[in-house]
């Protein structure tokens, strides 16, 4: 690790690929179909899915969404659905593919407390979804991937972060722009040890998201000589917190790692109440529980100084922008890139295929993300296919590549802090790894 001078944004970047990773009816183009706006994907079994022959495509790409319309990481919605919607934009004002708009349809996630994804995949598969992008929360998106690469359609999360997805069964159909938790569990270990934490205490929610990069923190910031002295794995849908914070303030850690999602807010104040607050005790943050919208109703100043981190660039102005004419009510951009590049990608790789199934677009997502020319935007790279040329997108969430497991095989990881309003700010220092082994 490499400790830049502060200079804007903590930004970590790593070339994922040194990394030795073992484990974060009939709608138009322009219609939503809701109320609101790999054990392992192997080389193998990449291969076994792009060789294998393919059903052919009805000739129409159709887009499907499973995110979180409800639900406990429902403040990661609105800008996903935008960058979705966004992308579908841009890609049918430039002709659309394979001669014919895109079609996208959009549906609620829900969480794990519900059945609502499962029926929102059933609704999906019946309007002939060709590709899938959700969901968020990477224990939903296990819930249902069985069922989306069953039926030979691709699944491509803009957020899943859990290293469960790097050897799950898929059938070589499920994708990600979001990089794995190993790294950014990395990154915050490192972030941590290297502010001066030699005691560190961990509350990290109970699933596989929360375990795994509880477990990364913890072996990275114990390796960098500080000491987790205190662990406690809560149920997220517990009605208070109390003892679990009670724990936690017993070892006087110097640090206190929150990892979580919308629950967040009810540790957050138990902390305070228990005299654990930000200005006493360095609290850090992952992307589930980074939020400008989650503590806006507490006290000014709650959660000043605090860090976290979050998978990806950060979005450009020019972006947002583009964002903020869909949805004008946006105030957070996390995975809003990722879900844009999502839907590019899997555009890119129907046109390259010349077809619209789900087997098509997984042979060919690969090829149009890495190795060919550069390029930056559906039409750019559209026209560069139609000229019989290779292509390699890169996207606005950085220089999308997959390895064979569909990870990104390149990955961004941003680290924020907090101001005085309770909200994230988008810049802060700038903190970047090189070469990551193990």
């Amino acid at each position: 690790m490499n400790r830049i001078a502060p200079m804007g944004r903590l930004l970590a970047v790593a070339a994922a690929a040194s990394l030795a990773l073992t484990a974060c009816g009939g709608e138009t183009a322009d219609q939503t179909a809701s109320t609101a706006p790999s054990t392992a994907t192997s080389a193998a079994a990449s291969t076994e899915a792009s060789s294998a022959p393919a059903a052919k495509g009805d000739g129409t790409l159709t887009i499907g969404t499973v995110l979180p319309q409800t639900g406990s990481l429902a403040f990661l919605g609105p800008p996903e659905f935008a960058g979705v919607d966004q992308a579908v934009k841009e890609i049918n004002e430039a002709g659309g593919v394979l001669g014919k708009p895109v079609t996208k349809v959009h549906t609620d996630s829900g969480d794990t407390t519900t059945n609502i994804a499962s029926q929102s995949v059933d609704k999906l598969l019946g309007q002939k979804a060709d590709a899938i992008i959700g969901a968020a929360s990477s224990s939903v998106s296990e819930s249902i991937i069985d069922k989306i690469t069953g039926a030979g359609v691709v699944q491509f999360s803009p957020a899943n972060t859990s290293d469960k997805f790097t050897t799950i069964e898929d059938n070589g159909l499920y994708f990600r722009t979001a990089p794995p938790d190993k790294l950014q569990g990395r990154v915050l270990g490192d972030l941590i040890a290297a502010d001066g934490n030699d005691t560190v205490g961990i509350l990290a929610m109970q699933d596989s998201y929360g375990s795994g990069l509880a477990d990364q923190i913890t072996k990275t910031a114990e390796a960098a000589g500080a000491s987790v002295v205190e662990r406690v794995d809560y149920d997220p849908k517990a009605a208070e917190f109390s003892a679990d914070v009670a724990k936690i303030k017993a070892a006087n850690p110097k640090a206190v790692v929150l990892i979580g999602f919308e629950e967040g807010a009810k540790v957050v104040a138990e902390l305070v109440k228990q005299g654990l607050s930000a200005d006493k005790v360095k609290w850090y943050m992952v992307d589930g529980n980074m939020s400008n919208t989650n503590y806006l109703k507490m006290p000014k100043g709650t959660l000043k100084g605090v860090k976290g981190t979050i998978p990806g660039a950060e979005a450009p102005e020019e972006f947002r922008e583009k964002l903020k004419k869909l949805d004008p009510k946006l105030d957070d951009f996390t995975y809003a890139a990722e879900s844009y590049d999502a839907a590019n990608l899997i555009a890119l790789a129907a046109e390259a295929a010349k077809d619209d199934s789900g087997t098509s677009i997984a042979g060919k997502l690969a090829e149009v993300s890495g190795g060919g020319e550069k390029c930056k935007s559906f039409k750019e790279c559209v026209d560069l296919l139609k000229a019989g040329k290779d292509i390699d997108y890169d996207g606005i969430s950085g220089p999308v590549e997959f390895d064979a497991a569909g990870d990104p095989a390149v990955a961004t990881i941003g680290v924020y802090q907090y101001g005085d309003d309770n909200k994230y700010a988008s810049k802060a220092l700038e903190y970047r790894t090189g070469k990551i082994e193990g």
